[in-house]
């Protein structure tokens, strides 16, 4: 197979996976996806195990599960059965025996006590996105007081911290998500940092210090300066991708150098809120 070639059958198949987690809510049917990728039916099957590494029914049915759990863990106001429908499943039983043998636990023990390090044990590697253009712009990003959440330990741990976060921003009422900014702070890199000495903090902009409390949240800050901003759009799953382009891509021809100080991410939507594909995230890369 030849490079136009290997193009082309990439970009079919990219444009393919696109669809189905842009429509995860609206029938998906093997003719309409196969026509789309310019292949038969009987082709596409093969081809698209080869390139996603699930079957197409499994695809979709990961996506919307993974879609669902988060729906389960962080909002909690959600009825089971609405996120039984909006997956794509006709009645709540469906969709339990589903979420059961994905996950090892029905949606109602899930919602109750996820176990974060099981669910990334099982949830498979979902066909990784294109790699994205940035527009990086650089800006003076001010000095910020946060409310903060130190993660120590695996990074597929993180969303059991972000959980503990949001049940403190919840409860006090203090940095609350829609009238705060929500950021992370990257200290390590999960692919190269042994996952016991993993760190990242989980952040909430506040205006005045917060009290001692039983969450372990924290006062913090997040240093000002220049940064260099780029914005990474889809899963989280990809994120480390666009950071690595940022430094691989951009950095050297920038003419920058780079601050002693951690990057950072503005979380600009939630996965629990929004499909993963209309996820935005900001990355400031801390400049001298």
């Amino acid at each position: 197979m030849n490079e136009a070639i290997t193009t082309a059958y990439r970009e079919r198949f990219t444009m393919v996976c696109d669809y189905i987690a842009r429509h995860l809510d609206e029938p998906l049917t093997l003719e309409m996806l196969s026509s789309m990728a310019c292949c038969s039916p009987y082709h596409f099957h093969r081809q698209f195990l080869a390139f996603s590494g699930q079957p197409l029914y499994r695809y979709i049915q990961w996506l919307r599960l993974r879609h669902a759990s988060w729906r389960l863990a962080f909002k909690p106001q959600d009825k089971i059965i609405d996120i039984a429908m909006d997956a794509g499943f006709q009645n709540p039983e469906s969709f339990s025996r589903a979420f059961k043998t994905a996950f090892g636990k029905s949606p109602r023990q899930f919602r109750q006590q996820p176990d974060w390090l099981d669910w990334h044990q099982r949830v498979p590697k979902i066909a990784s996105q294109e790699p994205q253009t940035m527009d990086v712009k650089i800006v003076d990003f001010p000095q910020t007081k946060v409310a903060m959440l130190q993660h120590r330990g695996s990074p597929d741990l993180v969303n059991a911290s972000a959980a503990k976060f949001i049940e403190w921003r919840k409860s006090t009422g203090l940095s609350p998500v829609r009238e705060s900014k929500t950021f992370g702070i990257a200290w390590d890199d999960p692919a190269t940092t042994p996952p016991e000495a993993f760190r990242f903090d989980i952040c909430g902009s506040v205006s005045e210090a917060i009290p001692t409390n039983d969450f372990g949240i924290i006062n913090g800050e997040i240093e000002g300066g220049r940064y260099a901003v780029g914005r990474h759009t889809g899963s989280l799953d990809n994120l480390s991708q666009t950071v690595w382009a940022l430094f691989r891509d951009w950095l050297p021809g920038s003419g920058e150098t780079l601050r002693d100080a951690p990057a950072f991410f503005h979380y600009l939507n939630f996965v629990h809120d929004v499909p993963e594909h209309e996820l935005q995230t900001d990355i400031y890369l801390p400049l001298k």
